[in-house]
């Protein structure tokens, strides 16, 4: 099953120079499509070890490093549009979230200032940022928070993140786009995957607290590529939170996972059982996890003098989020000033998720 979006809303980007970070990741994989469809000449920012080779044909790439801002300038050069998704989403500690989100913002900003005050930047230039909805903070409660909302974030990724549009928003000003997107999912996700390989195997899937329910938003990663590309619009302006209209239950979010799972592999019809673990159980695990990869990272660094730095997905960090009492968010502004519509339903997302990660040998 193949999930598309069209690009109508997009006549805007027609020869438009566009770069992009993170476009070698997840996000990127759906968005690369429909930015070449709207006749954009793309330009993806990679690093030396980037792997490139599954780009579309007609993107260019730009080598830079945005911690150090080495080359960024270059990169930056002469472009209309810049759309910026890079960012560390699972670190051992607050230090990595702010090196790699905050400290990648000042170093665009900085590169941004000088271009500017040379003259490097058109009048209608416009910078897209691909923020979080942990930016904002949580809510439990319908249609959640929205543009208005005061942030308020409860973790560390969180405050990166708004550090991240502040410091943005310092060098930019009103040129600066702000999305913060809930959960995304789709092909190419390697976030949700224990999740998905767990309704696999064991149709077993985990909801954080007992005797409750946890709130969701959520968003396939096809149309958080057309939320990009409505951002883009030149009347577009401040933040905007995204999701597709519908608050989710986790245990429900899980259940159409199951339900799907169970159509691609053409098997019979299973119930997802909902485990809903109790928070203390779930701070311990965290911690099991994050102190086994700080000290396995400490013995890496000690052999070969440096070390991995690679966070689980489960960590304090996340469990900092999850024992919240959910996270819902209110698209409506969007899709009112911008024309963005949800065309991607949970059935057939999930679909598609499944269906890329068999392609990858992943499921």
């Amino acid at each position: 099953m193949t999930v598309t979006a069209g690009n109508s809303m997009a006549p805007h980007l027609a020869g438009k120079k566009v770069l992009l970070t993170g476009g070698t990741g997840f996000v990127g994989r759906h968005l690369l499509p429909q930015l070449l469809a709207t006749g954009a000449e793309v330009t993806c920012l990679t690093r030396a070890v980037s792997r490139t080779g599954h780009l579309p044909q007609g993107v260019a790439t730009a080598q830079a490093d945005l911690t150090t801002g080495a080359g960024l300038e270059q990169a930056l050069q002469g472009k209309d549009v810049v759309i910026h998704m890079a960012a560390l989403l699972f670190g051992l500690g607050w230090q990595d979230y702010l090196r790699a989100n905050a400290l990648a913002a000042r170093s665009l900003g900085s590169a941004l200032s000088r271009l500017s005050a040379e003259g490097g930047l058109g009048d209608d230039f416009r910078f897209v940022l691909v923020s979080s909805l942990a930016a904002t903070g949580p809510s439990g409660v319908a249609p959640g928070v929205n543009d208005a909302t005061p942030a308020a974030p409860v973790s560390a990724y969180g405050w990166s993140k708004m550090l991240t549009e502040q410091v943005l928003g310092r060098a930019l000003g009103q040129s600066l786009v702000t999305l913060r997107p809930p959960i995304i999912y789709g092909s190419g996700d390697k976030g949700l995957l224990p999740v998905f390989k767990g309704v696999q195997k064991a149709a077993i899937a985990v909801s954080p607290g007992a005797g409750r329910e946890f709130y969701v938003s959520a968003l396939h990663a096809t149309d958080m590529a057309q939320a990009v590309l409505c951002a883009c619009r030149p009347e577009a302006r401040g933040v905007y939170h995204l999701s597709d209209g519908e608050a989710y239950t986790m245990s429900g979010f899980c259940q159409g996972m199951g339900a799907a799972m169970d159509k691609v592999l053409g098997r019979a019809a299973r119930k997802v059982r909902i485990i809903r673990m109790p928070l203390p159980v779930m701070a311990c695990t965290a911690g099991i996890s994050t102190a086994f990869a700080v000290v396995g990272d400490a013995v890496v660094n000690r052999l070969l003098g440096h070390g991995l730095r690679r966070a689980p997905a489960w960590n304090l960090d996340k469990y900092r989020e999850a024992r919240q009492a959910g996270w819902l968010c209110d698209n409506s502004r969007i899709c009112a000033e911008l024309g963005f519509a949800p065309r991607v339903n949970l059935e057939a997302g999930m679909t598609e998720a499944i269906e890329g990660y068999r392609r990858e040998g992943w499921l």
